[in-house]
């Protein structure tokens, strides 16, 4: 589980958590960028920076002073701002070249 968490606060003023997963080779503020509802800001904290009960998580609050680490961008239908995954480090490539299909017997 990540110990790094984006929080943003939500239309009805609740507070939303994202987990993020690193090993889909984006970093946390590209992940926040990119899921964080557009014009919404956010901020990365840590998990021991919240409550460890979220049992009451409906109840929390977050001042949106303190949401300073970016806003959600907009990549939806339309947008000038396209979202390109990055290319696997070398290493990580498996060095296969892909499997053509296969071809249908002309009859």
């Amino acid at each position: 589980m990540s110990d790094t968490l984006i929080i943003y606060k939500t239309e009805d003023d609740g507070v939303a958590i994202l987990t993020p997963v690193t090993s889909c080779g984006l970093t946390v503020e590209q992940i926040a960028a990119k899921d964080v509802p557009t014009g919404r800001p956010y901020k990365i904290v840590d998990r021991t920076e919240l409550p460890t009960d979220f049992s009451e998580q409906d109840r929390w609050a977050v001042d949106e002073a303190h949401l300073t680490d970016g806003v959600g961008a907009d990549y939806g239908v339309g947008s000038k701002k396209p979202f390109v995954m990055p290319e696997p480090p070398e290493e990580e490539a498996d060095g296969e070249d892909p499997v053509p299909p296969e071809q249908e017997p002309v009859a």
